[in-house]
């Protein structure tokens, strides 16, 4: 009778658990004791992914292509004899995809502003690995502690315009864990908005009451005139 198999251990050979996309992955699944040969199956998320028979006590060795975030989650595998109907399994490992973030998109609510008004930025990149860091800059000074997301979701600041420096441009920076890989967003400028001048409607009701005070004393003028070249023949 065969010895009685172990619980395969299946540990990292090649490569990372933190994968990047076309990165190859080599996984070891080896059962310590029992006796040769031993068939020794790899899975993911419990679904077969491959197998490889051993007629000797060497370790099953898989590798793996990362083409797609399917291709990561948790791996386990399992180590049973060909004549058994039971097996052992392993312990799990889980790769994580490690994916660049995209060119992040600055924007607001409002492009136009005028001084004294509250304003929003807000920035955003579609793609890449959480959590993912934004930094706010007005030109190249930096305006905003840094904000790390951990959701897919902007990054929100407030702005108060205070005067007309205030209205230079702005631009954001995202980055994650993927190695040199910070971004910059395009430039957002906030255009000053026109303001009335509160002088204006009362200028306008001046000049139409002028405008009627003429017309009235032009028409007035025949009248004022026949009477007094009648009192002189």
């Amino acid at each position: 009778f065969p010895e009685m198999l172990s619980n395969p251990k299946l540990i990292l050979v090649q490569g990372t658990l933190n994968v990047v996309l076309k990165q190859n992955v080599t996984l070891s699944c080896l059962s310590e004791s029992g006796s040769p040969p031993v068939r020794y199956t790899l899975f993911k998320h419990n679904q077969q992914v491959s197998a490889l028979n051993r007629s000797d006590s060497s370790p099953a060795l898989f590798t793996l292509t990362i083409s797609s975030a399917s291709d990561t989650g948790e791996y386990k595998c399992k180590a049973e004899y060909n004549i058994s109907s039971g097996g052992k399994y392993s312990n799990s490992l889980s790769l994580t995809l490690f994916e660049p973030i995209s060119k992040p998109v600055l924007s607001s609510p409002t492009s136009h502003a005028k001084k004294g008004q509250n304003v929003t930025l807000s920035c955003l990149s579609e793609n890449g690995s959480l959590p993912i860091r934004y930094l706010f800059f007005k030109g190249t000074q930096n305006i905003s502690p840094q904000k790390t997301m951990q959701k897919r979701e902007a990054a929100v600041i407030f702005l108060f315009i205070d005067s007309l420096s205030d209205f230079g441009t702005y631009k954001c920076k995202a980055n994650n864990s993927f190695p040199n890989n910070s971004k910059y967003s395009n430039g957002f400028n906030f255009t000053l908005a026109e303001e009335r001048s509160h002088s204006q409607p009362l200028i306008i009701s001046l000049g139409l009451i002028l405008l009627l005070l003429i017309i009235g004393f032009a028409l007035a003028i025949p009248f004022l005139i026949i009477p007094l070249y009648k009192a002189s023949e």
